[in-house]
């Protein structure tokens, strides 16, 4: 469940669950796991034991925090302030599996979008409540959290303004250059191969290849320095991730416009409707989901690759990862990383909730009338 250690560096001694549990609280662990069992088994078939599966599951997740921070708390005053605590991978696969079997339970309920939503906001409350209420702050994680407070808001915001720039242009570019594809197709052929090139490139090397002319141009015009644009930095961050977004948006953009039946469009031409008018009324509405799915893609994609840019001096979550690599400090790496995963999660779930709500994916048919 945890590893002690005399300080950051050291890997330390592994402590088991066994270590953290007394005689009558294993036997109380034995026979909550049956019991969680039995509402699983029961589950199938009826909808309430799932509503109660859910629940005890979200209680699991701070019942375990409680575990490893009393026995940091204990290491604290029995050995040494300076001694760390850091969480293990026993740790971290309980805690997976009683958020995903939470998550399972809380989908066999069959809830609306925005109702499934809020059973899983409701779910991460427990765990919330127990990280502000100042438990666990002997841990190591929460120990660094400390040290770096100062910096980890702004990282937080920089993360988020990295992917905003990346994906703000590619829908801007992607959504119109999916539309000329469909209507020319033979630009098809030289076009999409280059988007497949780029998404296959490792993210190093394209950071690498935009340096050195980005570097030159800033050099030659000083006007671009003065915007921002150098050979390291947020510019060819931005620049790369805007190339990487651009594929899942323009294969979706297309797929979506090429959906739209024939039938709606002649039927709208023939009411006498202009060319934009059919795009936004009539194709735009019809192929939104579709659209809405690449976007999430493109979105979700770009904040994992976001944490790389800080190789080339983009700052934002990634510099904290990559300080956590270079000083062999593993806690550090996951203050840097469940951020992202975090981030990834809550897009990928306000998509889901987003996507629904356009009319034209609730009644077509109204919309082609």
């Amino acid at each position: 469940m945890v590893r002690v250690a005399p300080n950051r560096l050291l890997s330390g001694e592994g402590v088991g669950i066994t270590d953290l549990l007394t005689g009558p609280q294993c036997a109380l662990a034995l026979g909550l796991g049956f019991a969680l069992l039995m509402l699983a088994a029961a589950g199938r078939r009826h909808r309430a034991p799932q509503v109660l599966l859910a629940a005890a599951l979200a209680c699991a997740l701070p019942v375990l925090w409680w575990l490893v921070a009393r026995h940091a708390d204990t290491v604290v005053l029995t050995e040494s302030p300076r001694y760390r605590t850091a969480l293990g991978a026993g740790f971290w696969s309980l805690l997976a599996l009683a958020w995903l079997a939470c998550l399972d339970a809380i989908a066999r309920l069959r809830l609306a979008p925005r109702h499934h939503l809020l059973a899983v906001a409701l779910a991460t409350m427990p765990m919330v409540l127990a990280l502000l209420s100042g438990m666990g702050n002997e841990l190591s994680i929460l120990k660094e959290f400390a040290n770096r407070r100062d910096v980890f808001g702004t990282a937080v915001l920089r993360h988020l303004q990295i992917v905003a720039l990346a994906c703000g242009p590619a829908v801007v570019l992607g959504w119109p250059l999916a539309w000329t594809l469909v209507r020319w197709t033979a630009l098809q052929r030289w076009s999409l191969p280059v988007l497949n090139i780029i998404q296959t490139i490792p993210s190093i090397a394209l950071f690498g290849l935009l340096m050195a002319p980005l570097g030159w141009a800033a050099a030659h015009w000083p006007w671009l320095q003065s915007v921002g644009v150098r050979g390291v930095g947020l510019a060819p961050a931005v620049l790369a991730l805007l190339l990487y977004a651009l594929l899942p948006i323009v294969r979706s953009a297309m797929a979506g416009l090429q959906s739209v039946p024939v039938a709606v469009t002649t039927a709208a031409r023939a009411m006498g409707m202009g060319p934009w008018h059919i795009v936004w009324q009539v194709e735009l509405p019809l192929a939104w989901p579709v659209l809405m799915a690449g976007l999430r893609t493109a979105v979700v994609q770009t904040i994992g690759l976001a944490a790389v840019t800080a190789l080339v001096g983009a700052g934002g979550l990634g510099s904290i990862m990559f300080d956590g690599l270079f000083s062999a400090a593993n806690e550090l790496v996951i203050l840097g990383v469940v951020p992202i995963v975090l981030l990834a999660v809550l897009a990928d779930a306000a998509f889901k909730v987003l996507t629904p709500l356009n009319p034209a994916s609730r009644s077509p048919n109204h919309r082609a009338a």
